[in-house]
């Protein structure tokens, strides 16, 4: 009897549900139109990056320039010591909630990972001083962690790997790169926009389209929902 080969979400399916304005969220997919934070509740709104419109600005092509000095090596994500040890020492100098490990962000328990996962290591003479790990469809790319050893804050390597994620994803010829959602009212997240907020788009999810983005466009939206 042979044994029934292990759950891969496929390719196109992914591109779908991102389409969607779903995300992943340890081995599932879900979607969600309000974060509560302490005691208020804010509108989310999901964004993507039109590929084929990215052009980036000075600080963006600096940001690169000065990630030339590192070597970078893309894999099949597998989880090791050496990735967790570097999640430690970056979870213990950042000031928001974020989960205990990597495990626990991607995995929470599950043997068998379901997406088809990479990680961009960022090695500094050897030493892995920052990851980004991002899921794969057919024509998109999820941008899913992003960390990096606090002794090498000032490259802003946490930005560095979303553009060199997107420079993956372009590479590839994909049309999209998703990299989560801004929340409104609540500015943790927009630096999500960081890329280039000229590709953005940003999901309706009453009418299920995406539009380009524009706080307008936000702030309409968090009305209706919050009406």
């Amino acid at each position: 009897m042979s044994a029934t080969p292990p759950l891969v979400i496929p390719g196109r399916a992914l591109d779908f549900y991102l389409g969607q304005g779903y995300y992943r969220m340890h081995q599932d997919l879900f979607t969600c139109m309000f974060l509560p934070v302490e005691n208020e509740v804010y509108t989310v709104h999901w964004l993507r990056m039109v590929l084929a419109h990215v052009e980036y600005g000075p600080v963006q092509r600096r940001l690169l320039r000065q990630a030339e000095r590192f070597t970078l090596q893309l894999r099949p994500f597998e989880l090791t010591v050496e990735l967790e040890e570097l999640y430690a020492r970056y979870r213990q100098s950042i000031r928001f909630d974020a989960p205990d490990t990597v495990e626990t962000f991607l995995l929470n328990g599950a043997t068998h990972n379901v997406f088809q996962t990479e990680v961009l290591e960022v090695r500094d003479a050897g030493r892995l001083v920052a990851a980004g790990i991002f899921d794969s469809g057919e024509r998109t790319m999820a941008g899913i962690m992003n960390f990096y050893d606090p002794e090498y804050r000032k490259f802003s390597l946490g930005k560095v790997l979303m553009l060199l994620k997107m420079e993956e994803a372009r590479r590839r010829n994909y049309t999209h790169y998703y990299p989560g959602y801004v929340v409104h009212g609540y500015p943790k997240f927009d630096y999500k926009l960081f890329p280039c907020p000229a590709a953005t788009e940003v999901f309706d999810c009453l009418r299920e389209e995406w539009h380009p983005f524009s706080w307008e466009r936000v702030n309409t939206q968090n009305a209706l929902l919050s009406s």
